[in-house]
């Protein structure tokens, strides 16, 4: 049964990192020393737990920045994403943010319009693979 924590940054550190790691730097080569940052610290981290195991992360910046969303492979298309998305939004919104912006891969950009986001401004590269910006109103 598949579940949302939001916590801080000491908290999720154990369960978010292997599942950073292993989505981008192991599938997508993101260099390993760019993938936790001081960020971290500051954000609120939403953890999608299938019973004991992590399966999901990511994060809500102070800014109203959502990112770092990764999902271990073998739950991929099982609405992981889009309840991490739905948690990191609720948050936003409870705290009085007026909307989310994210850094999507291009290749994820179909998703993130399913849930209301839209493109904002051209393509650009981030860590060597293509992104677009995508705001979404609360």
């Amino acid at each position: 049964m598949l579940r949302i924590e939001l916590m801080p940054w000491e908290s999720a550190r154990e369960f978010a990192s292997p599942i950073r790691f292993a989505v981008f730097v192991e599938e997508q080569g993101v260099p390993r020393e760019i993938e936790l940052d001081e960020m971290d610290a500051q954000c609120v981290h939403a953890v999608c737990f299938d019973d004991a195991t992590p399966v999901g992360t990511g994060r809500l910046l102070p800014d109203g920045h959502i990112g770092r969303m990764a999902v271990l492979a073998p739950w991929r298309r099982h609405g992981v994403g889009g309840r991490l998305l739905q948690a990191l939004m609720g948050r936003a919104k409870e705290r009085g943010d007026a909307e989310v912006v994210l850094s999507a891969q291009v290749r994820a950009v179909e998703f993130y319009r399913r849930h209301g986001f839209q493109t904002s401004g051209p393509v650009y590269e981030e860590a060597g693979i293509p992104h677009q910006e995508m705001r979404r109103p609360l």
